[in-house]
């Protein structure tokens, strides 16, 4: 969005009498009627603001691939979309995989499994592994966010199969950036951190490779989830890093253990503060996206 002095002037009007947003709700609403839709400008546009509630999960689907850019085809598509969901639930039910007392997170994940071409036999179902439980997380958290089932579950697999796919080779390198932002913001935690042995016990599954899913509250988790989607993993390093200085001066006083335990179940009164901390410090190193919106 180039700078504009008329805009700029009335967005800071608009902040200040209790309506921030309303020039970038405006913008996006003019980025939807493009079509086909301008893939690109929406992922800026993600990137530099908060989506509104009201077109997020729209924006996820669009950016997610779910939707086309087109959107007189999104009816059809959606149509696909729903069949396609149908057919693969009739499937697990004939093959007697899950019935009307399964979890609906263990039904995607063996939907997502079948998908994918890994679903183990029935009578050798082996005890869940690590991705499986990150699938779940994710799970558990979306379907907070989505009512509709088949949007969870198209939401779900498409997040986890980008998220992974984009970023896999990035996630091992997350804790080592991590460390280096802490160590620009507060170098005497780190410290404490190090010496205590706690640095290398952080929850880093958690935070990096479910996307904090489980840790923050899905009204907070939303907000880190819409950098994700529309491009960035960066984000969970400065989520990661402002929950560490949020409760800075509690860590400091903690051994190992204490570290680990507070820090794999934060307070959740705090997390909208801590998130749009985390979104100032990952501007503020990593700049704002400047293309036009």
């Amino acid at each position: 969005m180039a700078d504009d002095p008329q805009r700029n002037f009335r967005s800071a009007y608009y902040e200040k009498v209790g309506f921030r947003g309303v020039e970038e709700k405006k913008s996006l609403e003019i980025l939807l009627k493009d079509n086909p839709l301008d893939i690109e400008k929406l992922s800026t546009f993600s990137q530099r603001f908060p989506l509104p509630s009201m077109y997020r999960i729209h924006v996820w689907k669009v950016l997610l691939g779910i939707l086309p850019p087109h959107s007189d085809s999104h009816a059809l598509v959606g149509g696909y979309r729903r069949e396609q969901y149908e057919n693969i639930l009739e499937a697990l039910e004939a093959m007697r995989f899950i019935n009307s007392s399964t979890p609906t997170t263990e039904v995607y994940l063996r939907m997502f499994q079948l998908e994918s071409q890994v679903l183990p036999r029935r009578s050798e179902i082996p005890p869940m592994e690590e991705e499986d439980e990150d699938f779940l997380s994710i799970s558990r958290a979306m379907e907070e966010i989505i009512v509709d089932p088949m949007d969870c579950y198209w939401l779900i697999k498409c997040f986890y199969n980008q998220f992974n796919t984009k970023f896999g080779d990035s996630l091992p390198h997350l804790p080592k950036s991590l460390e280096h932002y802490l160590s620009q913001e507060e170098p005497r935690l780190l410290n404490h951190l190090k010496s205590t042995g706690a640095l290398a016990q952080l929850p880093y599954d958690p935070w990096f490779n479910r996307c904090f899913a489980g840790t923050l509250p899905e009204s907070s988790l939303q907000r880190v989830w819409d950098k994700v989607i529309s491009g960035s993993c960066k984000i969970l390093v400065f989520v990661g890093l402002e929950i560490l200085l949020s409760y800075k001066i509690s860590l400091m006083g903690m051994n190992r253990p204490e570290v680990v335990k507070f820090l794999c179940n934060i307070p959740q009164e705090n997390t909208d503060a801590i998130v749009t901390k985390a979104i100032d410090l990952w501007h503020k190193y990593c700049g704002t996206p400047m293309h036009s919106v």
